[in-house]
């Protein structure tokens, strides 16, 4: 992003799911709301719930 121009001036671990392993077979698809798996291990999945995020602000300055 900063290649690109923009500048991070902040982030924030709001949306973070401290519950997420991340060593699924089928990756994110997972969890909810896909649930690539079908009933496979649903409810151990739905425990879960989606997965770990993390939420970045960047801006991109005027061009002086």
């Amino acid at each position: 992003m900063e290649k690109a121009g923009f500048k991070l001036v902040g982030k924030s671990e709001i949306n973070a799911n401290p519950k997420d392993t991340k060593d699924y077979p089928g990756g994110v698809w997972t969890l909810p709301p896909t649930l690539s798996q079908g009933q496979k291990d649903r409810e151990r999945f739905v425990t879960i719930g989606e997965s770990d995020r993390m939420t970045l602000k960047f801006i991109k300055p005027k061009a002086s």
